[in-house]
This record gives structure tokens, sequence and C-alpha cells, in this order.
């Protein structure tokens, strides 16, 4: 099959023809255009219409197409909103008209059939499953007064309500334009499938199709593979059990909001692959999730419900329990603070399965969070880390319990090494993230954990400052530089403040320079590691060294590092 792009303008007559057979498929969002936007449009068309130069064409923008040249069949990635309104259009006129001109807009909604051309009666645009049979049945078999007397609040959904409020629309607004002149509302309609034009691209491709949509949308791409995997498993489930699954689908994607179901199936790919993407979602998550399961009913109840509940656990600090919640929470709130998530699907992969014992979870997140930190500290880059993670995913899939824990996920006696010196150097010189995310941590260990954070008003500043004048209280102090170079960007000369840069103070001696800046405007920080300095007397190399000691003691004990 070729892969061919074509795209070609056509008026309305040509597509709405038997050239072109479109079908929603059911990965798509529903009917969503109100009375705004079909209002619109309406607007637009007439105001066009109603100008001087009646030769004159309007553009309707464009529609994507999976379909392969010379074949009617089309599925629609973009443009189902305004295919779908325009037919409601041609219903509307076509409900005002009679006789030979009732039937020539009729072709329009549906192929009429033609024994001859092996062209059976069917509708020229198949909605959803969910709202096909309510359009064949209204729309476009026109019983748009049978529509009208029906209840919206009775109406199975939102779409219908949209569909049944649109149609109300265009027959108030044709009346309005043109009243009982049947004539006037015909020329209309013939302006209307002549003169309007519609841009169809094509592709036999799936993939290729949705790059052309993300290409020629500038709102960005509306479908996402979450989509497409949709319509792939839940056309697999029995049909018995299909609105039950499409509904436990579209719930859980409520729950994790439409990127964040996206970033689900993302960390469930990783579960399975253990390395990094090299493709497509879509691609690699049919082939090696989909592929590796064995029903659509299982991948729904076994796979992506257990594993989108264990993202919102983890993603939102939302473990529940009856010890050890507080604890885990803590953990995974500062798990959420690394600038990666790579730690996800471990964490999917641990809840889904042990979510239940509560002192296992507790011990499992506290070595996660301290290799997660771990890594984020020494910088570790994106294949190292998933190269690291995979190794956890692949000791997940053996038997692991509290009595038998699963010990991939500890740092190795190496990794503490590694860990203790990046601690113990300068720390000023990481990366604002990567610095920032470590003092925090240790002043929340300090703290106990009790503390909370707004990393978004933080500075991170020198005691000792980074110039010091030689006729200054800092160079009798520090009057060896070598002493000032040594301790200048390591953490124990670094405090953190809820205050912008005070280039003027940073300078100060060490008296003047706790009473005006470190302390704030009530003399207190909310930090324990700037009180800490602000209850200490003087600020020497020997004070420095000590606290030093100190403050690696915190980290060592906390992240288990000894």
């Amino acid at each position: 099959m070729t892969k061919k792009i074509s795209g070609a303008e056509f008026p309305l007559a040509k597509i709405f023809s038997s050239d072109f057979d479109y079908s929603i498929p059911s990965y798509q969002r529903p009917y969503a255009w109100t009375n705004v936007q079909a209002g619109e449009l309406f607007s637009d068309l007439h105001d066009f219409y109603c100008k001087e130069d009646k030769e004159d064409t309007y553009f309707l923008g464009s529609i994507v197409l999976i379909k392969e040249e010379g074949k009617p069949s089309a599925e629609v990635i973009d443009g189902q909103q305004r295919l779908t309104t325009l037919t409601i259009l041609l219903a509307a006129l076509t409900h005002r008209a009679s006789g030979q001109i009732r039937d020539a807009f009729h072709r329009y909604l549906c192929e009429p059939g033609n024994v001859l051309e092996g062209l059976a009666q069917k509708p020229r645009l198949t909605l959803r499953e969910r709202d096909r049979a309510f359009f064949k049945r209204y729309v476009q078999d026109v019983a748009l007064d049978e529509l009208l007397a029906l209840d919206p609040a009775q109406l199975e959904n939102e779409s219908q309500r949209n569909i049944r409020a649109n149609a109300r629309l265009f027959i108030q607004r044709l009346e309005s334009a043109f009243g009982a002149d049947a004539q006037a509302a015909t020329q209309f309609g013939g302006f209307l499938v002549q003169r309007c034009f519609l841009v169809a691209v094509s592709t036999p491709s799936q993939q290729s199709a949705f790059r052309v949509f993300s290409v020629l949308n500038s709102r960005g791409l509306d479908l996402l593979p979450t989509d497409i995997i949709k319509s792939d498993v839940i056309g697999k489930v029995k049909p018995a059990l299909r609105d039950e699954y499409n509904d436990t689908w579209e719930q859980l994607e409520v729950e994790t909001g439409r990127d964040g179901f996206a970033e689900v199936f993302g960390h469930i790919r990783m579960i399975y692959a253990k390395e990094k993407a090299r493709r497509a979602l879509l691609e690699e998550f049919r082939e090696r999730v989909i592929a590796k399961v064995s029903s659509a009913e299982d991948l729904v109840t076994k796979v992506i419900e257990p594993y989108a509940q264990a993202y919102l656990v983890a993603k939102h600090a939302q473990y529940v329990s009856t010890s050890n919640a507080a604890k885990v929470n803590v953990l995974l709130r500062w798990l959420n603070r690394i600038d990666n998530s790579d730690w996800l699907p471990s964490a999917m992969k641990f809840l889904a399965e042990h979510e239940s014992d509560a002192d296992y979870v507790h011990w499992f997140f506290k070595r996660l969070e301290t290799l997660a930190a771990y890594m984020h500290v020494c910088g570790y880059d994106v294949n190292s880390r998933i190269e690291r993670y995979a190794s956890v995913l692949a000791a997940l899939e053996n038997p692991h319990s509290m009595t038998q824990p699963v010990t991939a996920v500890e740092l190795s006696s190496s990794e503490k090494t590694t860990f203790l010196t990046h601690l113990q150097g300068e720390v000023y010189l990481m990366t604002a993230r990567r610095r920032n995310y470590l003092i925090l941590r240790l002043d929340s260990f300090m703290a106990d954990g009790a503390a909370t954070y707004d990393p978004s008003v933080l500075t991170i500043e020198h005691v000792l400052p980074q110039t010091v004048a030689t006729d200054s209280v800092w160079a009798a102090q520090w009057p060896n530089v070598a002493d000032r170079q040594q301790w200048l960007h390591r953490l124990a000369n670094l405090v953190p403040l809820n205050q912008r840069r005070n280039s003027r103070a940073q300078n100060h001696d060490f008296e003047r320079k706790k009473k005006a800046y470190f302390g704030g405007k009530q003399g207190v920080s909310s930090y324990v590691l700037t009180t800490q300095v602000l209850n200490t007397q003087s600020w020497t190399p020997a004070v420095v060294e000590q606290r030093q000691k100190d403050l690696i003691d915190v980290l060592s004990t906390s992240w288990g590092l000894k």
C-alpha cells in the first residue's frame, strides 16, 4: 500500500457525494460544537453569500482523512465537527424544501444507492457508535420536527444535545434569513454546495494522517495515541461488555486528565519494555504491551486500570492506609519535585501489586526516593536513569515481599560513595534544580519532614560572601584564601531564603548579614538551616567545618548512606 499524501480542494457537492464515505472512529471526541460555533459558521456563510460578487468562493478549511485513492471509505482524523455541523445545516435546508428540491438536498445527506454502480443506500457520514443511530434517525432522515420535540434533559449525552440544539438554531436562522421564500433558501443551498470548498487531505497511512494533522492544526494535536489505542482495544471487547469497558476507560481518562492518561500509557510501555522508547508510543504500545496481554478485557482491567490508579496515587501523593500513609505521601511529594518522571513506572508497578502492605510500601518508597534523589543530585542523564530504573523494574517481576524485599531499589556501595562525594562537593555550582532540591531536602530532614516549601520564591545564598574585601571583618576571620575557596560553595556555607537576592547585603559582615538579610523583616526564617545560622555566634573556618560534618551526617543518616 502506498503512503502517498494527496490533497485537493472540493466543493461541498463533491465532499458530500459517493466519492467519500465518511466514518468517525470511536476514539474521536464526541460532537462538541455548540450554538456558538454553529452560529458563527452560519453567520460567516450568510454574510459571504450576501456579498455582491456572486462568483467568489468560500473556504471552509481542511479535513484530514485516512483514505485509499480511488476508494470512498474515509476515516475522519480531523474535521468531524465541521462535517457533522454542515450535515445538520443541509438537513435544515432539506427540512424546509419539498418535491425535487428536497430530494436534491437529501442526496448530500444520504447516498440514495444505485444498483448499476453497486452503491448501497447509506448515510454519507457515520458518527461514533453511541450517536450513529440517533444522527441517522433524526438528522439524515430529516425528522427535525421530531428531534426538536425531544426533551434535551432526556437525551443520552452532550453530543446528542448539541446536535438537537444546532438543528434548532439552523432552522431558526434560515427562517430569519429567508422566511417563506423557498426560492431564496434554495439559492443559498446552491451557494453552499457549489461555492463553498473544503480541502481534503488523504493518506492511506494512519501514522501519516496524524502527522499531517499535527502540522495543519496549529492548536496542537487533539487526538493522542491513547485515542487510537482505545479504538483498537474497545473494538475487541465482547459486544455485550463494550459499553461497560468504554465507560471504565473514559472514567480513567477523566480522573487522570487527558495528558495524564497519555503519560500513564508511556509509563506502562516502560514497565513492559524496560528500555528507552525508540519509536512512537502507538507502535511500541501495540507491540510491547497489547501483544503480550491475552485479551482486550484483561488489558483494561488487569493493566490499564490498576496502573492508572497507581499513577494517581503516586503523582498526587494520595496513598491511603491506616499506617504509614503520611510518611509515604511525604516521600511521594519529594519524588514529584524531581525534574523527571522516570521513577514513576517503578512506583506504579509496585503500588499496583503491593499497595495493601503499608509497611512494605513505606520501605520501598523510602529507598525509591533515595535512588531518585541520588540520580538527580549526581546529574544522571536520561539514558543512565532509564537503565538504572530498568533494573528495578526487572527485579519487580520476581516474587518479593517485606520478608524478601526487592533489593534492586537500594543504592549499591559504589553508588553511596558517589552520592556522598557529590554531597560533600561544591553544591552551589550544581544546576539550580539539583542544588535547590538538595538544600530543601536537607532542610526537611532537619525539620523531621514536617515542613512544606514553595521553591518559586527560593534563593540560595552564601554566608561567607563570594567577594571578600581586604579591609573587611571577613578578611580578618578568613585570612587564608585557600580556606575561603574550599568552603565557599559547600553545603555548610549555604542558606535558603524566601526573598530575592540582595546584592548590597551579600557582603555585609556576619552579624549585620544575619539581622538585615537572613532573618528577613521579622528576624526569623522559615528554614531550619537558616535558623541555625541565625543562632550561630561566629562564622569561622572551624565553625563551617563542623557544620559541614553535621549536615553530611544528617543526609547520610536520612538517606541510609553510612
